[in-house]
């Protein structure tokens, strides 16, 4: 994914004109161009996985008017239509999704927004529980853990429909996480043991769809890293924590970034402060390659606890998290 070719396809904008080439105005559509759209979204994909949400927002919405454009200006059959209506829509899901992780909310909800009206118009499962599970997750991220949890279950009927095990298993995560914010631990820990169960199943019945395939091993241990963090159990947390960004593959750049300045709030509560003095500044390894606003709202949060410990690798790693927040004007 380097250079202007990598860039343009991100943007489903082929490098050159040519062959496969999005039709004009009053063109007509076939199935190589859904074919080259779609190949653009997932490109998107990998982008924001390995460099966070930053970034790409502009490709993504580029991506997105090109594909409305498309819709509106050219002639094809119902078969073609439908395709392209799901596509915009997942591209706005997407859009959603990289605006979440900036930390722009209210640009996050329109998206999903225009992304679930689609799903709904079209009546496509797989698009509403996508949304559904995103602003499950946002509603817990915002401090509304009730919306959280009845959004999820509402992906979850759904996804009962859909029979996929991991598909459930996410969902069943997302639920705990409402639990949890909401101070209900005993159904948190129902919640999280069944999405390890039904994770565990794997792919016995339908596959996961392409767009859960970051959850597994990664992902379970960081929220149960969650759960115990947030019941106070600190020690716990550090273990899972830290078996999370164990498992979390190399790719996912952004992710190994926030899990290991969850790690190191972690081992501050713990009282392990040089250790996580160590996997604070480690993490700015990972920062030179992300750009992604949930990731500098939890190194700000890192370094206020940082700041409050009396010791000297405590202050240190204060300080070069501090410089790097300046320098990279996220201060």
């Amino acid at each position: 994914m380097k250079g202007t070719a990598g860039v343009a396809a991100a943007a489903g904008m082929p490098a050159s004109a040519g062959r496969g080439t999005p039709p004009g105005p009053k063109g007509s559509v076939g199935t190589a161009h859904v074919i080259e759209l779609r190949e653009g979204l997932r490109s998107l994909y990998q982008l924001d996985g390995a460099y966070g949400g930053g970034d790409v927002r502009s490709l993504a919405r580029k991506h997105l008017k090109r594909i409305e454009r498309i819709v509106n200006t050219n002639t094809y059959p119902d078969t073609i239509g439908r395709q392209l209506q799901l596509l915009s829509g997942e591209t706005a899901e997407h859009c959603g999704w990289l605006y979440y992780d900036a930390d722009n909310q209210t640009a996050a909800r329109r998206f999903w927004g225009e992304a679930l009206t689609t799903a709904t118009v079209l009546g496509d499962d797989n698009l509403a529980i996508m949304v559904l599970a995103a602003l499950s997750m946002q509603a817990s991220f915002e401090g509304r853990p009730r919306d959280g949890l009845n959004l999820a279950r509402a992906a979850q009927a759904r996804a009962v429909r859909y029979g996929s095990p991991m598909l459930q298993s996410l969902l069943a995560s997302r639920e705990a996480r409402a639990f949890s914010l909401i101070g209900d631990e005993t159904a948190a820990k129902r919640q999280l043991t069944e999405s390890m169960r039904l994770a565990e199943q794997g792919d016995r019945g339908r596959p996961s769809p392409d767009w859960a395939a970051f959850h597994g091993h990664a992902e379970l241990d960081y929220a149960q890293g969650l759960l115990y963090t947030e019941t106070g159990h600190h020690h716990c947390a550090v273990t899972f924590l830290r078996a999370a960004l164990a498992h979390q593959h190399r790719t996912y750049g952004r992710n190994r970034a926030l899990y290991r300045l969850t790690l190191s709030r972690s081992l501050v509560h713990a009282g392990e402060v040089d250790e996580a003095a160590h996997e604070a500044v480690e993490s700015l390894e990972h920062l030179e390659e992300v750009e992604s606003g949930r990731v500098i709202r939890r190194l700000k949060e890192v370094t206020g606890h940082l700041k409050g410990v009396d010791a000297v690798s405590a202050r240190e790693a204060a300080d070069r998290l501090t410089e790097y927040t300046e320098l990279s004007g996220a201060a």
